[in-house]
């Protein structure tokens, strides 16, 4: 039936692009660059993490609740959540301060606080205003490492070492 359908679409007829949702997109397009690489290690790909991975980035992006507070040369965020999304924004906002501090002169400090975590971040003093700009969730988006570290996850490696 799934045959029947793929190849029922009429000569030129538009073919949608979008699989319907970002994380299966994303755990698709992983998907094919896996079976495209005759190099990879089927042994080692774990997709069921990158799927935990892409929950956590939902949890944090959706349902934490976010307070600033300014210090000294930066901003400290308070990031909560209730259940699961607490543990979510501990991955998360850990890791991301791990993959992010000294980038372009950035330090970040992450630290687990009652309901969740807090992310301090020291952005050059040029870069004082872009940092209120961003706020939690555009510092959270900030860098192109993601892709990669989706990659890493996918292929069984550890990208938070």
């Amino acid at each position: 039936m799934h045959m029947q359908m793929m190849s029922g679409q009429a000569a030129g007829a538009s073919v949608p692009t979008e699989p319907g949702q970002g994380a299966f997109a994303a755990i698709q397009e992983i998907v094919a660059i896996l079976e495209a690489d005759s190099d990879t290690d089927w042994s080692k790909v774990d997709i069921d993490a990158l799927r935990a991975h892409l929950v956590d980035m939902n949890a944090v992006t959706l349902a934490a609740d976010v307070k600033s507070e300014p210090v000294p040369g930066g901003t400290r965020f308070l990031v909560t959540g209730s259940g699961a999304v607490q543990d979510s924004v501990r991955r998360m906002v850990k890791a991301h301060a791990a993959a992010m501090n000294g980038v372009d002169g950035w330090r970040f400090e992450a630290s687990d606080i009652d309901g969740g975590a807090s992310l301090t971040v020291w952005p050059p003093a040029k870069d004082a205003a872009k940092l209120r700009g961003l706020g939690f969730f555009g510092l959270m988006g900030r860098g192109m490492h993601h892709q990669n570290h989706h990659m890493m996850i996918a292929r069984g490696e550890s990208p938070h070492l």
